[in-house]
């Protein structure tokens, strides 16, 4: 058995470390995205695969048996080549993939399919918005430069931001709901553009939003390609054949 764990996410990071105490052969993909990734206990990987033909010739290459995809649930292009490889090379596939939130009584929530229905939500006169989306899809923001945003980010900006009114965090998770309240006090903030994540480490920003009454444009989950999936890292490692409890 030979696994490949595409990774990116503090589940992956969970499966990682269970899979090195089970002493499983397994290789640990980043996508490359982020400039200083936590470091893992397999050997790693980082970058991209060449699309779906690309990662079905890495399975061969390399005598992958089990592929977990525990990417980012918004990381769609790389799950659906996950997918098409899986699929070209009859490779076993799972998904360990965390739950979206659930929209509480409490919550104002402007759920939107895609960016551009996220922009379209904003309002047109001037506010204070956080946007906590990731990097990749701020510059559709910059049709409304009227806004004050507050971006934040793992790794530093490469270069000038699209905005004439920008704030930027340089910070990583898992954030507190006492560190997300005291951020949008401070900052004013009134609007928050998020990403339905899912999980617990991205979560303190939707319940801030909550407690202080802030509305939040809130993307859904792209869809994806029916595949086995789970929200456990023991379900992911019996998946790979260790019965033993994790953590003996």
């Amino acid at each position: 058995m030979r696994a490949l764990i595409l990774g990116g996410t503090s589940d992956a990071n969970m499966l990682a470390d269970a899979a090195a105490r089970a002493e499983f052969d397994a290789v640990y993909s980043y996508g490359g995205r982020t400039r200083a990734p936590a470091n893992q206990p397999l050997p790693t990987r980082t970058g991209g695969f060449g699309g779906a033909s690309g990662l079905a010739d890495y399975i061969r290459r390399e005598g992958i048996t089990h592929v977990v995809d525990a990417t980012h649930p918004f990381a769609a292009e790389m799950s659906r080549n996950a997918v098409a490889a899986c699929a070209a090379t009859r490779t076993p596939l799972i998904a360990l993939e965390r739950a979206p939130w659930a929209k509480a009584a409490a919550d104002t929530w402007i759920e939107v399919a895609d960016i551009t229905s996220a922009v379209a939500a904003l309002p047109d006169d001037r506010a204070r918005v956080f946007l906590a989306i990731g990097r990749q899809h701020i510059a559709a923001f910059s049709t409304k430069p009227q806004h004050a945003y507050t971006l934040r980010f793992v790794d530093p900006p490469d270069g000038p931001l699209l905005f004439p009114d920008v704030d930027v965090i340089v910070s990583r998770g898992p954030f507190t709901l006492a560190g997300e309240l005291k951020m949008m006090r401070s900052r004013g903030i009134g609007w928050i553009v998020a990403r339905n994540s899912g999980g617990t480490g991205a979560r303190a920003k939707i319940d801030a939003a909550r407690e202080l009454g802030l509305p939040v444009v809130m993307l859904a989950r792209p869809e994806l390609p029916d595949r086995p999936r789970t929200e456990s890292v023991a379900e992911v490692m019996q998946w790979l054949g260790h019965r033993a409890c994790l953590g003996a």
